[in-house]
């Protein structure tokens, strides 16, 4: 009887991982800084939009392989005054990933609040894993309604609605969007654990993220100059130069976005790579079913996954062996 009761009057808790999610889910979507981000990407999202339902009519072309795919072309039309959506998402989502990882752990150390934290009865890794799921859940919400909201758009001043394929493209593009982030938010957490100033961390991540967008182009086109052929040579050399300098450029993680973003979307590529003539003979130029497709940027998105759990491998054995000491 009084077992029973003891039991009836227990109380539940709640899990002190999810408490630390909402905590931080709370305090990202209300900061200044992640409004402000969110507001320049509603813009130029707005602003791809606006462009490419201008240029639609002109975009749609019957004799295009692509022709039957209209809401796609509404994430990679541009007239050249605006950039396409898959653009933009290349150039501002290391921005928005970086935002919310730079000072993720040394700012609540700075204020002395992390030791409070971690003096409770909460693992320790309870509180990386929690911040770094409370970013993921904010960027699946946030880059599922900027998806969602084109593909309403279109729905309006188009009246077709989507067919299945390009409904699970548009999902399968949505999600590669968010592992590319990840990769960025991850990166800064490393910093984050590693730097005591928040600020440091922040130039560190700026730094790569210039470094890929700005100078690796540069870097790759003086390796090409140096080693391409000064003369005319066989086919097989010749390719085998662009493939080395392709392999090159997907160092970059916005070129493996590009590639799988681009493969997605515009169901006529058929190969990220060079082709000779031999394996062009027969071609039928038809767009690639969308398992083909998923063969084809496989190893992008694999490489992506890869380099985001890497540095959340990293950033998680750091915390775990650093002193936990307020200043």
């Amino acid at each position: 009887m009084n077992k029973n009761k003891i039991t009836s009057n227990a109380k539940w808790t709640p899990n002190p991982f999810w408490v630390i999610v909402n905590k931080e889910i709370g305090d990202t979507v209300r900061s200044k800084r992640f409004l402000i981000l969110v507001s320049i990407i509603l813009l130029t999202c707005l602003g791809s939009l606006y462009t490419a339902l201008n240029n639609f009519s002109q975009a749609v072309d019957t004799h295009d392989p692509e022709g039957t795919f209209f809401f796609l072309k509404l994430y990679t039309i541009s007239d050249g005054t605006l950039p396409s959506f898959i653009v933009f998402i290349s150039f501002l989502g290391p921005l928005l990933g970086i935002s919310l990882g730079f000072d993720s752990i040394n700012s609540e150390q700075n204020r002395g609040t992390l030791s409070r934290v971690l003096s409770q009865p909460v693992y320790r890794d309870y509180l990386l894993n929690a911040k770094f799921v409370a970013s993921i859940i904010v960027l699946t919400v946030l880059f599922f309604a900027l998806a969602f909201m084109v593909l309403g758009f279109g729905l309006i001043f188009i009246g077709i609605p989507p067919t299945p394929e390009e409904f699970l493209r548009l999902i399968l593009f949505t999600l590669v969007s968010i592992v590319y982030v990840a990769f960025w938010l991850n990166l800064s957490i490393l910093f984050s654990v590693k730097f005591r100033q928040s600020a440091t961390s922040a130039l560190a991540g700026i730094s790569i993220w210039l470094f890929f967008s700005v100078f690796f182009n540069m870097i790759v086109n003086l390796i090409a100059k140096a080693i391409e052929p000064v003369r005319a040579i066989s086919d097989s050399q010749i390719i085998h130069f662009e493939k080395t300098i392709q392999n090159l450029m997907r160092i970059n993680p916005g070129q493996l976005f590009s590639d799988a973003t681009t493969t997605l979307l515009m169901p006529s590529v058929r190969s990220l790579g060079p082709l000779t003539m031999e394996q062009m003979r027969g071609a039928i130029p038809n767009p690639l079913p969308l398992g083909q497709s998923l063969m084809l940027v496989w190893p992008q998105t694999t490489a992506l996954i890869a380099g985001t759990i890497v540095f959340f491998a990293i950033a998680y054995t750091m915390f775990m062996r650093r002193e936990i000491r307020s200043r």
